[in-house]
């Protein structure tokens, strides 16, 4: 391997913040309030955003929306004890504010819907409220539950979206449950059903179904993109899918229908086409695509006007997480990360990208706008979980408006820097580093490479749980951004086609280099870790280098086959490599590319974590992990938690992984 150069290091200052200060734990993980979908009034006087507080002894979150003082920060609960609330929408005058709750549509004696209390087997509702006061008013009864919805412009009616009745229904109630497969993955047990537009007056009462076939207003694992009614009101724009399966969304294009239904139009035939939205008081629009459709590129944000369509966003040549309008339409806001920083950009129609002061507040969220041009989002810092923040226009600072995680500050936290190196390939990458509590330079440590998912993503410098987790019993926290991240241009990103696991392995090692010059840590003491793409990354990286002491890989995809045949992805893997596994020309590179073709060079003593019914990377990769490992010899212990998601998303079962990846670094490295 080529030697690495650094070209940025982390200080080597002692940090801490008192002798006395306690360090992060995990009974502080339970401790943490997430806030999520902050929306500004129009005037921007207000902000709405959900609060959820986990519950330790019922392993839930509360969840509850708060309306938050733009100015003061002065905050007052608005829903209490309802189950299941998110997606807070101001009326277009700001009156009235409608939102999602589950609620139980039981049956009364005559077969219609009821309105008793959620009995278990409640779904998401839109609820309206009134900003003067009174109780919110429920104004749907879709049998399938809410995913998504929008105010018309004159605030008389919602268009909302909700999933069809199943497919088989009648064939199902005599009993023949059968299904076809097609697109979807091994877990399921019914064919999916499209989701479709509907539209309903804000003063309840039956709604109008708009949009009807096998196409999809929504896939089976993304949140659904905005619906979007045009400036009149007389139609409405949505993400059109093939299908309710996710492995064909690639293929999506943006349509439009009227208000009283009827066929669809085509407003965007750019396959891969999301995420749109009309500029203020203009027929002007954006939407994202990946950059000319190539999905080994980042997400670009096109602009159109006059049937003339254009990337705005091309001279970054990145990817971008999302956007918003600014209200003379004539610029947008985008934000994604930046090296280790997660920003935004002022990206005018046609001009240069200007990029917001944000001091170290690291973007956590999709950014809501007012009419005056003020907006707000979810951001973090290195040493403060995610808070609420607003600016006041892209010139101004930040300003915090919450401390929901006030103790924290309390806390002897890691300190975080970025360190960048150059690659065996000639690439300039980065990653993060975090060290622990009472940092001593003239020390060695112990190092864990905590390595992130995706692998269209990023890490940069924002507080993290597990992070703070790895470095408070004393460890060196290296956080790697290896090609395929989104952090550093289309060109890093795209590095990823047709080398998977090889390139993404010298550019972590390339890092391990740069982090070792640095004088700190014993060569000796080294430790790999990842969950998702990570642990994939963790399987490749234990398969082909011998210095590594311990590992701990998380949903980690290990066959590519295995994973194209009966994941969710599918035809989604298929843009890395560039064709089918079964096809003749395609299919060594899946299996080179593959860690379990190298599981018997394994050395390191492993732990291995995932769902049971984890539909991204299905737990068969990690039981042929499992097994391929302990008939070699290697130490290695396998957790499964009974849930169907790709992570843990309870509160104890999330303390319970973090726990165990914690311990066993500490056992085989300190």
């Amino acid at each position: 391997m080529k030697t690495a150069t650094l070209f940025a290091c982390a200080a080597l200052a002692s940090f801490g913040i008192g002798a006395n200060a306690a360090s992060f734990s995990f009974d502080d993980v339970a401790k943490l309030v997430s806030l999520s979908d902050p929306q500004i009034s129009p005037d921007g006087k207000s902000i709405v955003v959900v609060r959820s507080t986990p519950d330790w002894k019922t392993d839930k979150n509360k969840l509850e929306l708060d309306l938050v003082d733009a100015k003061t920060g002065a905050q007052r609960a608005l829903t209490f004890e309802r189950e299941g609330v998110s997606s807070p929408r101001w009326s277009p005058d700001g009156t009235r504010l409608a939102f999602l709750a589950k609620s139980a549509l039981p049956k009364d004696a005559d077969g219609k819907d009821g309105d008793a209390k959620d009995d278990g087997d409640a779904k998401a509702q839109i609820f309206v409220m009134s900003m003067s006061g009174g109780d919110a008013v429920r104004i749907t009864k879709a049998i399938q539950g809410v995913d998504e919805f929008t105010w018309s412009p004159d605030g008389t009616r919602i268009a909302f979206l909700t999933e069809d009745p199943p497919v088989n229904e009648k064939a199902i109630k005599e009993h023949n449950k059968s299904f076809q497969v097609t697109d979807g993955h091994f877990l399921l047990r019914e064919a999916l059903a499209p989701t479709h537009a509907w539209i309903v007056s804000t003063k309840g009462g039956d709604a109008k179904q708009l949009t009807h076939g096998t196409y999809s207003l929504k896939n089976d694992q993304d949140a659904p993109a905005p619906l979007v009614f045009s400036r009149d009101g007389k139609r409405i724009v949505f993400t059109k899918y093939p299908s309710p399966y996710w492995g064909p969304s690639f293929r999506s294009v943006i349509a439009s229908v009227g208000v009283d239904g009827g066929e669809p139009q085509t407003l965007v035939d750019a396959q891969g086409s999301t995420d749109f939205a009309y500029a203020p008081d203009s027929d002007r629009f954006a939407f994202r695509r990946s950059r000319n459709g190539d999905q080994n590129n980042g997400n670009a944000v096109y602009v159109g006007v006059g049937g003339k369509i254009s990337d705005a966003t091309a001279a970054l040549a990145r990817n971008f997480n999302g956007y918003a309008w600014l209200p003379n339409g004539k610029a947008l806001l985008t934000f994604g990360e930046l090296g280790t920083n997660s920003v935004i950009w002022e990206q005018p129609v046609d001009g240069k990208a200007k990029l917001l002061d944000l001091g170290d507040v690291q973007v956590s969220s999709a950014l809501s706008v007012s009419t005056h041009g003020a907006f707000a989002f979810i951001g973090a810092t290195s040493t403060q979980p995610a808070e609420l923040y607003v600016m006041e226009s892209p010139q101004a600072k930040p300003r915090r408006l919450t401390d929901v995680n006030a103790f924290v500050a309390k806390l002897d936290l890691g300190r975080s820097e970025s360190i960048a190196w150059k690659t065996e390939d000639g690439f300039n990458a980065d990653g993060v580093l975090t060290y622990p509590p009472g940092f001593d330079k003239a020390k060695k440590y112990p190092l864990v490479l905590q390595i992130h998912g995706g692998p269209e993503a990023g890490s940069t410098a924002r507080f993290s749980p597990l992070t703070q987790l790895l470095a408070a019993p004393g460890f060196i926290v290296f956080q790697p951004n290896y090609r395929g991240s989104t952090n550093l241009g289309d060109a890093y990103q795209h590095a990823i086609f047709r080398d998977t696991g090889a390139g993404p392995g010298k550019d972590v090692m390339a890092g391990v280099d740069a982090v070792n010059k640095l004088g700190f840590v014993d060569a000796n003491r080294i430790g790999v870790s990842g969950w998702s793409y990570g642990g994939y990354m963790t399987t490749w990286l234990t398969g082909h280098y011998a210095i590594w002491k311990a590992a701990v890989s998380g949903a980690a995809l290990t066959d590519w086959v295995m994973d194209y045949t009966i994941a969710y992805y599918q035809m989604g893997d298929t843009y890395f490599f560039g064709g089918s596994p079964w096809i003749a020309k395609y299919a060594d590179i899946w299996r080179e590319q593959s860690p379990i073709q190298y599981a018997q060079n394994v050395k390191a003593p492993t732990l291995i974590m995932g769902d049971v019914g984890d539909p991204n990377v299905p737990l068969v990769n990690s039981y042929e992990w499992y097994h391929a490992l302990r008939d070699n010899g290697v130490e290695v212990q396998f957790v499964a938690y009974p849930a169907d998601t790709h992570f843990p998303r309870d509160i104890v079962q999330t303390v319970d992984v973090y726990r165990r990846w914690v311990g066993w670094m500490e056992t085989y490295l300190k």
